[in-house]
């Protein structure tokens, strides 16, 4: 650790400097309330152009943070998620570019009417205030974070995962730089300057009022910490125990071309499949190349007894692995009884994130996107495609699993609350 991250992460008052934090990010908040959504527009070009100019630099921040977690033991996936490459750094800087480019939420009439003593009555979307955002080893997260909570007229302060604060420093240099070029106060996307984990503590306090919602963005015990200790409103964001259902109607060729993606293409994100459930009554032709292909991909496979027959090297699967969000080139398998075994299933294991089914079936499919209860439910396509960037909103700031405010991706329209405003002509009530 530099001297310098040794003199942030020795402040004797870090209540008082989280304080601080928030009262700034407050005032922040009520300028970006109010500012024009050209001037926001401007900040977020200003950003995309100084995280392309600044790769570099944020490059080696990354690379010091990866060799520091490596020489730790960290597993394979956990580095996975922590890289940044000259790819994933163009990415980012084109979310910031599409969220510049989606209508801004703040001021729309969503819905108008009229009562029947001349009143009309508008109900108008708004910001929620300042949104504290807590994650772990994904450094993109800064900005995607960032950039959406500006675009929707929120303040945001950002607490990375320890294991990825150089190359959150870093990026956040690019969006303070951003800020400043469209005459924007830096407070308004502001980085927690120290790895002490009390800081988390100190903002699930809700920092005397100047915390008006929590997103946590990492693994099954940060959020359940989140939940436990929150004083303010959470968006959940819970682990991403996803399932693949491969129905008799499937085609071998789009189940396979499907399961591999889901699983493989990147294992250690939260859109990645954890169990393949197979149809018992297509299982004869499905299941032999489905679990092979796996296999053969360099993945692990854990199944219940009609999976261990198909290949000697499927491991048996124990009652944690329907359970178990891997992050990582394992995946569950298991023979169901058509599509509602899998729906019993999902209800019973599932964490209400991201489910697909691929079947040719109509009727299978309809049954399934109508009963499975969780955020996003797809219909022969891969479940990576559970990100923000994917359903056009540029960004996320997570997939909030819960039912309330906002479910799904949240984007810059799900991170804004609404107000009435009501136009009389005199009307008083009698």
């Amino acid at each position: 650790m530099t001297a310098s991250l040794k003199a942030i992460d020795g402040n004797a008052d870090l209540p008082a400097l989280m304080t601080d934090l928030a009262s700034q990010a407050r005032a922040a908040a009520r300028v970006l309330a109010l500012a024009l959504p050209e001037q926001k527009d401007r900040a977020l070009e200003a950003i995309a152009r100084a995280i392309r100019a600044n790769a570099a630099k944020i490059l080696a921040a990354n690379a010091e943070d990866v060799a520091e977690v490596k020489a730790g033991g960290a597993t394979s996936a956990f580095i996975d998620r922590l890289t940044l490459t000259p790819a994933r750094i163009d990415s980012m800087a084109d979310g910031v570019a599409t969220v510049r480019a989606i209508p801004d939420p703040v001021g729309t009439v969503t819905e108008s009417w009229q009562r029947p003593n001349g009143m009309t009555i508008e109900r108008v979307r708004v910001p929620l205030g300042v949104i504290g955002v807590i994650f772990e080893s994904r450094p993109n997260v800064a900005a995607d974070a960032g950039v959406l909570c500006l675009k929707s007229g929120n303040a945001v302060i950002l607490r990375g995962g320890s294991d990825s604060f150089r190359s959150c420093r870093a990026i956040h240099e690019c969006l303070s730089q951003g800020l400043r070029e469209a005459g924007l106060p830096e407070a308004a996307i502001t980085l927690v300057p120290t790895r002490d984990r009390a800081a988390v503590g100190l903002m699930l306090s809700g920092l005397n009022g100047g915390i008006d919602v929590i997103v946590p963005r990492g693994g099954k015990s940060l959020v359940a910490r989140v939940e436990a200790e929150a004083r303010v409103p959470v968006f959940a964001h819970l682990e991403g125990v996803n399932h693949v259902y491969v129905d008799a109607s499937a085609k071998l060729d789009m189940a396979k071309s499907i399961v591999l993606n889901a699983k493989m293409r990147r294992t250690g994100v939260c859109g990645a499949a954890e169990t393949l459930l197979v149809d018992r009554a297509g299982a004869a032709t499905t299941l032999k190349p489905l679990v092979e292909m796996l296999l053969e991909s360099g993945c692990e496979v854990r199944g219940d007894d009609a999976v261990q027959k198909i290949d000697g090297r499927v491991k048996p699967a124990t009652d944690e692995d329907w359970d178990t969000e891997y992050l990582d080139a394992v995946i569950a398998a298991r023979v169901v009884d058509g599509v509602d075994g899998a729906i019993t299933h999902i209800q019973n294991h599932g964490s209400r994130h991201t489910d697909a089914i691929v079947a040719e079936d109509a009727k299978a499919a309809g049954k399934f996107l109508s009963e499975v209860d969780s955020a996003i439910v797809l219909h022969n396509a891969s479940t990576q495609f559970a990100d923000g960037g994917e359903f056009g909103f540029g960004a996320e700031i997570g997939i909030a699993t819960g039912k309330f405010h906002a479910r799904g991706p949240v984007g810059a329209e799900q991170l804004t609350s609404f107000k009435y405003r009501v136009h009389g002509t005199g009307q008083t009530r009698p």
